[in-house]
């Protein structure tokens, strides 16, 4: 997999694309968005969207070095990602409040930046799709991300308007069903089920 290292796969791009996508969900997280900026007054769309890809591009490359630190291989924990990507799909389709965050006051780095858009269902994710694809598609499906990210946090307020309360609740709970056949994909794939 790593032998033909600039090979890019459109079709790789797309998938992790997506996956990023569904996984961080910033259009799902816009009302948070819009307190947090309610809260703090002002967030600062470039820090927050550049903190994350650098935190997300950072565990992309030392991510398997800290699993084998502490012991654990990549397929452990693209397991026990898939479990986490499960949990965060069952929020989504359902409703559910599983996750709890407080926000603290600075918003633009925390909780916006980590845990909200890079955090460890994110983080989880890379290292699972890491088993799947070739790192340069990732890389290119993690940018692709972060910049709707930066689009949507500079364009809070008018989305919010455009989809409504029931379009992003439409949005969010078809990204659920998504997430839910990639967290059953990575479970199947990663334990030979």
């Amino acid at each position: 997999m790593k032998a033909d290292f600039m090979t890019f796969n459109l079709s790789q791009i797309l998938s992790t694309t997506m996956v990023l996508f569904a996984i961080i969900d910033i259009l799902g997280a816009i009302p948070v968005v819009i307190e947090l900026r309610r809260k703090a007054g002002h967030i600062e769309s470039e820090k927050a969207s550049l903190v994350a890809a650098g935190l997300m591009i950072l565990f992309l490359f030392l991510g398997e070095s800290l699993l084998k630190v502490i012991g654990l291989d990549v397929e452990s924990f693209a397991i026990a990602g898939s479990f986490v990507i499960f949990f965060i799909a069952m929020e989504m389709v359902l409703g559910l409040t599983i996750f709890k965050e407080e926000a603290p006051e600075t918003v633009s780095i925390v909780p916006l930046a980590f845990p909200l858009i890079a955090g460890a269902g994110t983080m989880t994710t890379l290292l699972s799709l890491k088993t799947e694809y070739h790192t340069q598609n990732i890389l290119v499906g993690i940018l692709l991300n972060m910049l709707f990210v930066y689009f949507v946090l500079k364009n809070t307020n008018r989305l919010e308007k455009l989809f409504g309360k029931t379009g992003l609740n439409i949005l969010r709970k078809a990204f659920g069903v998504i997430l839910l056949a990639i967290a059953i994909k990575l479970f199947r794939n990663n334990t030979g089920l």
